[in-house]
């Protein structure tokens, strides 16, 4: 089984944590479901950059980013190449390292 090392970020996992996941499964979820809040404010479809991540470790093992992930994360604060939205990054069978930026842009914010 895959293992997700996230590392420390003061708000979200100020210690950082090693959380096991399943393949196929999203990024986010596996952080959700062990109670690292990462925000997603159009709740995991793909139309904000809210849960920008960048994986520092075992991105090639990612499928490639669609055009629409790649459309939004040309939004993304602190954009680098290995930026991904964690709500469309599916784990593979490599383990991971993910760092989430400090900070985020929320395009999907009414006004």
């Amino acid at each position: 089984m895959p293992k997700i090392v996230f590392l420390p970020h003061q708000d979200l996992c100020p210690e950082g944590a090693v959380l096991e996941a399943e393949k196929g499964e999203s990024i986010l979820n596996v952080a959700l479901r062990n109670g690292i809040e990462i925000e997603h404010a159009c709740e995991k479809s793909c139309a904000c950059t809210t849960c920008h991540c960048i994986v520092r470790e075992g991105f090639d093992s990612l499928e490639e980013s669609s055009e629409l992930e790649d459309d939004m994360l040309d939004k993304a604060w602190g954009l680098e190449p290995e930026s991904r939205l964690s709500c469309q990054a599916l784990v593979a069978d490599e383990d991971l390292v993910v760092e989430m930026p400090r900070y985020t842009v929320n395009h999907a914010r009414e006004h």
